[in-house]
């Protein structure tokens, strides 16, 4: 089994590809183990390089973004176009609709959306 250590974004990027491979692995084949294996790597990995604790809601959406390869033009798909520039500039904050839009379409547990968080003025 040919598994490698996580030490940079790169490394994680060709875990996620792997893992999204063998996703559909039988429990109890090699396939499997590796899944298992790389997904507590990765996981390991995105705990020390994306804390989820000190994130407030608009840190925890850069996060995602980021993570997932996802743009501004991503989020307006979710949210709208103007909200989602001023959500990101901290300007507008996000309203009990935006958060289960970004629950329910890219999966963010809403607990870490609902938090408090300082507007700019």
């Amino acid at each position: 089994m040919d598994i490698f250590p996580i030490r940079s974004d790169a490394d994680h990027r060709k875990a996620v590809q792997e893992i999204e491979r063998l996703w559909d692995a039988r429990e109890g084949t090699e396939e499997f183990n590796r899944l298992d294996i790389l997904a507590t790597l990765v996981d390991a990995y995105e705990a020390k390089r994306w804390p989820v604790e000190d994130l407030d809601p608009v840190d925890t959406i850069k996060a995602d973004m980021e993570l997932n390869g996802r743009s501004l033009s991503d989020l307006t798909k979710v949210i709208g176009k103007s909200r989602a520039s001023e959500i990101l500039k901290r300007r507008r904050p996000l309203t009990l609709g935006m958060i289960r839009k970004l629950h329910h379409s890219w999966h963010i547990p809403a607990d870490r959306l609902v938090g408090e968080y300082e507007l700019s003025h």
